[in-house]
């Protein structure tokens, strides 16, 4: 295995023999949905067994909230909030064996969580875990604690009968059991608080009940936070106290150390603001004191970065769920040395926030294929046709890319010197090092699948009819959207200024008409260059769409520069170093002044005239991207991918 001699050498935990170091922690749950119908199972199962088959060597894929309790009539809130519990389903059993004789048949160990997550509504103590969620806990007495034991007793039973091969105990990321851990949330006098080993008395009892069960026929361990995010919590050396402490009882088997918070900076799903395996180094000083294996979760979004972690002695296991939604093949791809074919992840967080920000249905920005897995691979098409992209953004290479591998002969029109469209303005933001690297590596595809791409050809009616190919898809993207407010002419706009084309200086006031990330990245590439920047949003708070897995990234970048925002406030006017605002909700009227340089972060319009043109003209004529509706990357590899099912 040149190259990656640690990540590809096997590993006994407990009773799990790993085929190699590498871990997909859980993260199914907005993949089809094991606990569904038949089909959502089916989806989610075909999911997880692409990636056994190309070499993880350990499945935690089985994510199992225990059953809760309440009095009747009381409704638990927020993520993680479940009645019933998975274990006690009818069909868990049976669904679970279905599950893990898949990965068992295609060479993998299994594992399923135990999880009451989110403190919905349990707590050690009356108290509030993090400045941005408000709502009380109910403080768990005695008999109750004694309850929940018996359920993750009865749990571990079931666990067992579906044939699993190992537990993971989860107390981090605001489970009921990490509060009672976190010197910031557990305040009881009793036997259950004080000391460390009061505080983890509640997590040895459940695990003393698993152990119970399972004995030495499963592995047991436990996901840690090495240390907490906020202020009052416990540091490394309290993550490291407490992960001795665990290992001392003789009741664990690993230990998965992991760090964010479900809200902060970072969160616990860590966006590309932060470097690959930022945090490893603090898990290899809890990994140097405990004698058991740990596993370490945390931006590990390539084969080198996994290899660096294990071979500096951070970890045994590396934990990567990303970067196998990108690519299932990335093991594939390392073994062979196919580094550079590697679908790199962008870090973007659309695979989590789509699902519980939006409401929409699951899915990556740079591999729309992932959640299709059921459908299998898409054959080569019958009969070869001739297609022509106009546009060579991301709509449009990922059309390119798919019809290509489909067989199709298939031509790219870029009106502009290089590939990637609006993605390859973004790239020079900070941090967004990622999404270049995914258009180079979508170049690199189209080169590989020999597609026609011509830089610098303008698109028109005439030449594209006289083209005469069989299918045109339109992905001419967007053009700049400049608001009707008196004054915005005389104002930057967001990709002059990320291309250097126009120049800010002094004090900047940035218009944010964006749900998304672009006002943030403007205002993280402005204030990186010593720029004061206030960022004016008429929304009650900032980039409404983000998500809380993502925003508190940028927002703890932006704070740290002293970045200034404004909320519910509409910009009427500008003028000079000055601007209007009114209050959206009042309608009050208001001036900011002071400010050298204006610049409208304010999204874009449609460029679909060449579609208005054509589709009148001839048919098998298709518009797709930002020409359609302008938004985010994963909408416009998405609309590539369904388009190419029908070409």
């Amino acid at each position: 295995m040149t190259g990656y001699p640690n990540l590809f050498s096997p590993l006994r935990i407990g009773t799990m023999r790993l085929r190699n170091r590498v871990m997909m922690p859980p993260h199914g749950s907005a993949i089809g949905n094991l606990w569904g119908s038949e089909a959502d199972a089916e989806r989610n199962i075909a999911y997880w067994k692409a990636r056994a088959e190309a070499g993880v060597a350990w499945i935690d894929g089985v994510s199992g909230h225990i059953r809760n309790r309440f009095i009747p009539g009381f409704e638990p809130t927020g993520i993680g909030a479940e009645y019933t519990g998975y274990y006690r389903l009818p069909f868990f059993v049976e669904r679970v064996q279905q599950f893990a004789d898949t990965m068992h048949a295609a060479g993998a160990t299994v594992s399923a969580q135990m999880t009451m997550q989110g403190g919905v509504p349990h707590a050690p103590s009356p108290t509030l875990s993090n400045p941005v969620t408000n709502v009380v806990p109910h403080v768990l007495n005695r008999d109750e604690i004694r309850w929940f034991v018996d359920e993750y007793r009865y749990s571990a039973e079931r666990a067992q009968q579906a044939r699993l091969d190992g537990i993971e105990m989860h107390l981090n990321h605001d489970d009921m059991l990490e509060w009672f851990l976190s010197p910031l949330t557990n305040h009881r006098t009793d036997e259950y608080g004080g000391s460390p080993e009061n505080r983890a008395r509640f997590a040895v009892e459940a695990l003393t009940a698993v152990r119970d069960v399972v004995g030495t026929r499963m592995t047991v361990g436990v996901r840690l936070n090495l240390r907490e995010e906020v202020p009052g919590g416990y540091d490394v050396g309290g993550g490291r106290e407490i992960a001795q402490y665990l290992e001392s009882t003789g009741l664990i088997d690993f230990v998965h150390l992991v760090v964010g918070s479900p809200w902060g900076n970072p969160s616990y799903i860590q966006p590309h603001f932060y470097d690959p395996g930022q945090w490893a180094a603090l898990a290899g000083e809890i990994k140097r004191s405990l004698r058991i294996p740990v596993v370490h979760t945390g931006r590990i979004n390539g084969p080198d970065v996994a290899e660096r972690v294990l071979a500096d002695g951070h970890a045994d296991v590396v934990g990567m769920a990303r970067a196998h939604i990108a690519d299932p093949e990335i093991l594939v791809k390392a073994r062979e040395g196919r580094t550079d074919d590697i679908r790199p992840c962008v870090g973007g967080n659309d695979c989590i926030s789509r699902r519980y920000v939006e409401g929409l249905p699951f899915g990556c920005a740079v591999n729309p294929h992932a959640a299709k897995e059921i459908d299998g691979v898409r054959p080569r098409a019958d009969v070869a046709k001739r297609l022509l992209v106009v546009g060579g953004g991301p709509a449009g290479m990922e059309l390119a890319a798919l019809t290509a591998e489909a067989g199709h002969d298939v031509a790219i029109w870029e009106a502009g010197d290089r590939l990637g469209g609006q993605l390859r303005i973004a790239v020079n933001a900070p941090t967004y090092d990622q999404f270049a690297r995914y258009l180079d590596w979508q170049t690199r595809r189209l080169d590989r699948l020999g597609v026609d791409v011509r830089l610098g050809t303008s698109a028109n009616a005439e030449n594209v009819l006289a083209e005469q190919a069989d299918v045109v898809a339109v992905a001419t993207g967007a053009t700049v959207r400049t608001p009707a407010i008196p004054g915005a002419d005389t104002a930057a706009n967001i990709r002059d200024v990320l291309t250097g084309a126009a120049t800010v200086e002094g004090r900047v006031l940035v218009v944010a008409q964006d749900d998304h990330m672009p006002p943030l990245a403007v205002a993280d590439h402005v204030s990186e260059r010593g720029h004061q920047v206030t960022v004016v949003y008429a929304t009650p708070g900032p980039a409404p769409l983000l998500g809380r897995y993502i925003a508190g990234g940028i927002l703890g970048r932006l704070g740290e520069r002293d970045v200034e925002f404004r909320f519910m406030e509409e910009v009427t006017e500008i003028a000079g170093d000055a601007v209007a605002v009114r209050n959206v909700y009042s309608g009050r009227a208001g001036k900011l002044t002071g400010f050298d340089s204006v610049v409208l972060a304010c999204g874009g319009i449609s460029d679909s005239a060449l579609y208005e043109q054509l589709r009148e003209r001839r048919e098998q004529v298709h518009v797709l991207g930002d020409a359609y509706a302008p938004r985010r990357l994963v909408f416009a590899t998405r609309q590539a991918y369904a388009l190419a099912q029908l070409i």
